[in-house]
């Protein structure tokens, strides 16, 4: 894979993709609409994150597993990944930098009282809240965020900065194969119009072998990577052992000694055992 280029504006922020997602902003919460595969996404991905967290975590609050957690939802869109985590007990910060995702996202947050609470969010970029968020965040989410930003090495060392030392950084993206580019752009965007034609570009999808190398040069130790499958006939997701299209990675910054080891992440075969109760969430 050729070097990925640096940005010369130390931005991440890419202002086309900006573009791309400003028209469907008010379209977030349509279940059956544009985003329908980032709703059901979230029946793999919330036990994913919730899971990983309860197995490297002596705090266990019963109906709240996830009290107490600062989680920095990077990217948060209409908030489809931020309600669910924060209904789990999570204090929760959104950011997006574009206005009407936030918007949306408040909109929505506002019909229930316990969500109004312990979410917050921001029309920001990652580097924006940098100065004032050092070492704040125990978790940050970035969920198929990677594949859109304009300088994915600074936006690793921002996501190093804002977490706390041993805290936890999970992501879902897109590989970088020509099966991802004939099942991801071809059949997804063109033919099946799972999402709008135009969402993804291939040159911007990331192997998992790179992301893991950014990962490990700013600060972080890479436990799980897993493969992720969708299914357009089901509408619905899985996990599987090849990250040809699919991946979500689950990463530590390092911190002082006592830091969890390896073994910690819940295996795969642990997560499609919980993942029925993701409904739960």
């Amino acid at each position: 894979t050729a070097k990925r280029p640096l940005s010369t504006s130390h931005s991440s922020v890419d202002s086309e993709e900006i573009k791309k997602f400003q028209l469907l902003a008010h379209k977030w919460w349509d279940e059956e609409g544009e985003y329908s595969a980032l709703h059901s996404m979230n029946d793999i991905r919330v036990p994913f994150i919730r899971d990983t967290l309860l197995s490297i975590s002596c705090n266990y609050h019963l109906g709240n597993p996830l009290s107490g957690v600062k989680i920095l939802d990077v990217g948060c869109g209409g908030g489809l990944l931020s309600e669910p985590l924060a209904r789990l007990g999570a204090s929760v910060t959104g950011i997006d930098p574009l206005e009407d995702n936030i918007r949306t996202a408040d909109r929505h947050k506002s019909f229930d009282p316990v969500l109004a609470k312990r979410i917050q969010y921001k029309s920001s970029s990652l580097e924006e809240i940098v100065e004032e968020s050092m070492e704040t965040f125990d978790v940050i989410v970035a969920s198929e965020v990677v594949e859109h930003v304009a300088d994915l090495e600074t936006f690793i060392k921002c996501c190093s900065q804002v977490l706390k030392p041993e805290g936890s950084l999970f992501i879902t993206t897109i590989n970088k194969t020509q099966l991802s580019y004939a099942l991801g752009i071809v059949v997804a965007e063109k033919i099946m119009g799972i999402v709008p034609e135009g969402t993804h570009e291939w040159e911007k999808f990331v192997p998992p072998e790179e992301l893991e190398h950014l990962l490990e040069s700013n600060g972080f130790s890479v436990k799980t990577v897993n493969g992720m499958l969708y299914n357009p006939l089901w509408g619905s997701w899985s996990w599987m052992e090849s990250t040809s299209l699919n991946y979500a990675v689950h990463a530590v910054k390092s911190g002082a000694q006592g830091q969890s080891g390896p073994t910690d992440a819940p295996s795969e075969m642990d997560i499609q055992q919980r993942s029925a109760t993701a409904g739960t969430a």
